[in-house]
């Protein structure tokens, strides 16, 4: 079973403009796949080599439930 946790985050007006717009031309993706793909893809690539979140990129990258 997955659990989901809600994160509120503050980001640049401009990264918002930048994300609405893609969301606008992917409607197969959604915010939440967007910041689940971009914060494991961030934790694989900064020296967090865990299992549970190259699954979640993973998952994320090919519409699986994250």
């Amino acid at each position: 079973m997955n659990t989901t946790v809600s994160i509120l985050a503050d980001i640049p007006e401009d990264l918002h403009h930048a994300l609405t717009h893609y969301l606008k031309t992917h409607p197969d993706w959604d915010q939440d796949r967007v910041f689940a793909a971009a914060l494991s893809l961030f934790l694989l690539q900064n020296g967090e080599c865990d299992r549970r979140a190259a699954r979640v990129y993973l998952d994320s990258l090919f519409k699986q439930a994250v």
